[in-house]
């Protein structure tokens, strides 16, 4: 992986951390979404719309399918990810989401796009593995056991979302030629369309949030789509089998700011967990 590759990637992975902590304290299920993705819409609509006169890309056919499936993959991401949050504990629920991610998307990649990655991103793979199982295993008696079974679950079902939408997004920056600007925002155009008769029906849930909470509402509409946009970019010309695993530097952050803002138990465990997911991840980027 190149130093401007890898720059990107990490930065994007402090970005992620941020923005997912606001997302923690918004809460909400798919109203908030909605809520969310119009505000990405509105944020980045100059800059779109500027590109796009500027620049005048050509886009295929296959090109605009790719962009509309990203969308609905996202909101099912975007769903998956706020419903872990009401349910399960930042520190648990974000490093299995982006601990089984990479894992999933450096598998697929070595499916489809024909990467093979080396015995020590092997090795990697297998710590990855060891960490989510160390995070996922560990309860805690003051915390209901339901909540934590589904903490799990919603972490693993968004971490597969992850994959699904990293690989998509893959062929379609790096194949198709899909400008990851406007990759990027389909998601959000999408997600808008798809989640609007939710968000009416619950109109005065999406009104009071932007009410008491507009400023973490424009943080994450605008921190979000910069984020994964930085790691589009870096996809344009960077396996994604290193790409993936790299970005997720964001685990031990999430950890650590669940522990400590949302005094969220197991912190040492978790860290513990973390750590060895973010070896194995370092593994596989660089092995």
């Amino acid at each position: 992986m190149s130093l401007f590759a890898l720059t990107l990637v990490l930065s994007a992975s402090f970005i992620h951390a941020s923005w997912n902590l606001l997302a923690k304290r918004i809460g909400g299920g798919a109203p908030v979404a909605w809520l969310l993705s119009a505000a990405s819409c509105v944020i980045y609509a100059p800059v779109v719309l500027g590109y796009w006169f500027w620049q005048q890309p050509q886009i295929s056919a296959t090109g605009w399918w790719f962009m509309l499936g990203t969308g609905f993959l996202h909101v099912a991401y975007y769903l998956m990810l706020q419903r872990g949050y009401n349910v399960g504990d930042l520190s648990l629920v974000y490093p299995l989401a982006r601990g089984t991610g990479p894992l999933l998307s450096a598998a697929g990649a070595m499916l489809f796009f024909g990467e093979r990655p080396s015995w020590i991103a092997l090795v990697g793979i297998a710590l990855v593995l060891a960490g989510v199982f160390v995070i996922s295993s560990g309860g805690h008696r003051s915390q209901d056991p339901a909540r934590l079974r589904q903490g799990r679950l919603y972490g693993i079902l968004t971490g597969c979302c992850i994959a699904a939408y990293t690989l998509w997004d893959k062929y379609a920056v790096s194949t198709l030629r899909v400008p990851p600007l406007l990759q990027d925002y389909s998601t959000s155009v999408v997600c808008v369309a798809v989640l609007a008769p939710i968000a009416m029906r619950a109109w005065p849930e999406v009104r009071n949030h932007w009410k008491t909470q507009r400023r973490e509402v424009i943080g994450v509409g605008l921190l979000r789509p910069l984020s994964f946009l930085l790691v589009l970019t870096a996809m344009v010309f960077t396996p994604v089998s290193y790409v993936a695993p790299a970005r997720e530097i964001s685990i031990l952050i999430g950890v650590f700011l669940g522990s400590h803002l949302f005094d969220e138990e197991g912190m040492r465990r978790r860290l513990v967990a973390s750590a060895m997911m973010l070896l194995g991840i370092t593994a596989i980027a660089f092995g």
